[in-house]
């Protein structure tokens, strides 16, 4: 069975090997991009089973890439978790409205994490 592919975008190098870091020893294959715009030219290319899309990015911000995403055939049932450290209630708000499967707010708990990933992947597979 082929690993599954996650998506890590985000702007912060630090978020991403924290990502990295948490997810590696899972076995997923990572990929990963620095803003919106690369993130929706590596998910076009790289075909992730799961995306994890910060909100506050240079170039194109997580609610316009989710929402661009969620437009195209390829992602539009890709999981998506914003993961983010705006946990004000219009931000959480605005991520669903733009598509997201899922919403963290940053600091987040390391298998909190891991098991929302799972649930998400489990969910796609049986889509």
């Amino acid at each position: 069975m082929p690993r599954k592919k996650i998506l890590l975008v985000d702007d912060s190098s630090t978020v991403l090997l924290l990502h990295r870091m948490m997810l590696a020893h899972c076995g997923y294959e990572l990929v990963t991009a620095r803003d919106g715009q690369e993130a929706l030219d590596k998910a076009s290319t790289e075909r992730p089973d799961l995306i994890f899309l910060d909100v506050l990015m240079p170039r194109m911000d997580g609610f316009q890439a989710c929402r661009a995403l969620r437009s195209r055939a390829e992602t539009k049932d890709v999981p998506i978790i914003l993961v983010t450290t705006r946990g004000e209630p219009h931000y959480v708000r605005q991520g669903f409205e733009s598509g997201c499967t899922d919403y963290i707010t940053k600091p987040f708990d390391g298998e909190e994490l891991l098991a929302k990933v799972r649930g998400h992947l489990e969910e796609a597979r049986r889509a």
